[in-house]
């Protein structure tokens, strides 16, 4: 047993596990990153059976593996950072020991933006760990007049690997959005993004140090002034869905950004997680079903 540390995850290989180095296990199937892995073999803090062995021996179906990290191995702010909400009201999509999925509600913040503020689903999420040893970690965020499914990590650990099968494309972010006008048809948006010359905060396409985007979208129902537009992200730029949304003609109703003249608020909710779980690698989808405001609003103008 390796005695002070901070985070204990223990995995047991399933029966159909290949007989591979522990290295490969590590690294290429887990997805670790080499600096944890480092400190795993620096300071014997792997595991197979209950004893520690070089990484160049292979693991074998069944073989129980545990991992120790002290915390001092990770780059990621300590969970500490957020001051924890007391009483949190927070609609729990899905929990497992590594991570939650959260239904977060529009017009709140994912995350604060200075020490000590309080508010934002990383707080809420702070308050609901409290006392059990795990902590909020940020995955990825929604825009504060965004909808729906987020996730958040409860260890350091998962971070960069779920930030990998992100970037990878193999958790899969699916969205609904109410757009001005009639979009038809599906397709494909590979217009690069990058900061607005006339203020960095906000994107544009094309704009300064554009890096490559991709949105797929497909028309759900329209009319003459709107329609419901279903929506992929290929890539996770800032602002993309709303900035593709509003370049190709679309903008979606009540963007405060993108679409300043709309008196209405923000439709754009996070529907679905095509969510693959770390170490398991099992895939789930998790649905957050929309918000009443928005069921409404496609009930109003001939969308549902």
């Amino acid at each position: 047993m390796v005695a002070s540390v901070r985070w204990q995850l223990n995995e047991k290989l399933t029966t159909d596990q290949p007989v591979i180095s522990l290295r490969h296990l590590l690294h290429y199937q887990w997805l670790l990153p080499n600096r944890l892995i480092h400190y795993l073999r620096l300071r014997h803090h792997v595991l197979v059976n209950g004893h520690y062995q070089s990484v160049n021996v292979d693991v074998h179906p069944g073989d129980q593996v545990g991992l120790f990290f002290n915390g001092d191995e990770f780059r990621t702010p300590g969970a500490n950072q957020y001051v924890p909400t007391r009483h949190p009201r927070l609609l729990v999509l899905y929990e497992n020991r590594d991570l939650l999925v959260i239904n977060k509600p529009r017009g709140q913040k994912s995350h604060p933006n200075q020490a000590g503020e309080t508010g934002t689903v990383m707080n809420d999420v702070a308050g609901y760990l409290a006392g059990t040893g795990d902590g909020a970690y940020m995955v990825h965020r929604l825009d504060r007049q965004t909808s729906g499914a987020l996730i958040v990590a409860k260890n350091p650990v998962v971070v960069p690997v779920l930030d990998r099968l992100i970037a990878e494309g193999q958790i899969h972010r699916e969205y609904l959005a109410v757009v001005e006008g009639r979009l038809n048809g599906h397709g494909e948006w590979n217009w690069p993004l990058g900061r607005n010359p006339h203020d960095h905060r906000w994107r544009a396409v094309n704009g300064l140090d554009a890096q490559p985007a991709r949105t797929y979208y497909k028309s759900v129902a329209s009319n003459a002034n709107r329609s419901l537009v279903h929506l992929r992200l290929g890539t996770g730029r800032t602002h993309q869905l709303r900035v593709h949304l509003a370049y190709s003609g679309h903008p979606i109703v009540g963007d405060p950004i993108y679409n300043p003249t709309s008196p209405e608020k923000m439709l754009l909710h996070g529907v679905t997680q095509q969510l693959v779980l770390p170490f398991s690698f099992k895939k789930i989808k998790i649905t957050a079903s929309l918000p009443s405001y928005f069921q409404r609003y496609l009930v109003k103008y001939g969308l549902s």
